[in-house]
């Protein structure tokens, strides 16, 4: 369960600007947990066998902050996704902001193949990131679907060759590093607080969240930077 404490420790430095969310290997971003392995062990019908089998017994929730399932974080995440992203895999994209994919990935939650419930945050989230009767056929079949579907249902950002994904994730992730760190930070929660809330009170909460930014330093420094014509030195504050 190291990925838990890893974004604890990026929500909490303010020299952590921008994260970057690949895969291991090049055969797939992530393809889920090993069913096997995970239900019997919750169920108690496995017996822990390692010190994370240990942990995730004894606090189940540390599973739900590895994939930011019910975790806060309103710094900005990049997904590099070399491969197959499925079930778990896929759940872990939800609470990415940005998605470059290579053209071999898949995307798709097959739990439902095997009579499990993707417990990941899906019924929420992927009827709000697809158009809605995509994401039933997604859910309700098991089908996988292509990279290319996944951009043009807007779910991925842009598709590049497989040996560029991570440098282009590089590529997008310096361009938000370089950004107002409380600006891009309120931009964020501004839209995760405001998703489904009536205009009206999203236009108030909008105003309550973007105004400590206009009266920070960093909002000094930015249009003082643009008619200096320099690189800004955004500090946080």
């Amino acid at each position: 369960m190291q990925l838990s404490e890893v974004w604890k420790e990026y929500r909490e430095d303010n020299g952590l600007r921008c994260a970057i969310l690949t895969g291991a290997g090049d055969q797939a971003f992530c393809a889920g947990v090993d069913l096997g392995r995970l239900i019997p062990l919750m169920t108690g019908a496995r017996k822990a066998e390692t010190e994370a089998d240990r942990r995730v017994q004894q606090n189940p929730e540390l599973m739900n902050v590895a994939i930011l399932r019910d975790f806060s974080l309103l710094k900005p995440v990049v997904a590099a996704i070399n491969g197959h992203a499925i079930a778990g895999g896929l759940e872990f994209l939800y609470s990415t902001d940005i998605r470059i994919a290579c053209p071999e990935a898949k995307f798709g939650l097959q739990e439902v193949k095997w009579a499990i419930f993707p417990m990941g945050g899906s019924s929420v989230h992927l009827p709000r990131q697809f158009p809605y009767a995509r994401a039933m056929e997604m859910l309700l079949t098991g089908e996988l679907i292509s990279a290319e579907e996944a951009l043009a249902a807007g779910f991925i950002n842009r598709i590049v060759p497989r040996d560029q994904v991570l440098a282009e994730a590089e590529k997008t992730a310096r361009v938000i590093a370089a950004n107002g760190p409380l600006a891009v930070k309120a931009i964020k929660q501004a839209v995760q607080a405001n998703m489904g809330v009536p205009v009206k009170e999203a236009l108030k909460q909008e105003l309550e969240i973007a105004m400590p930014v206009f009266m920070s330093k960093d909002a000094q420094e930015g249009p003082r930077a643009f008619k200096e014509k320099r690189a800004p030195e955004y500090k946080g504050e």
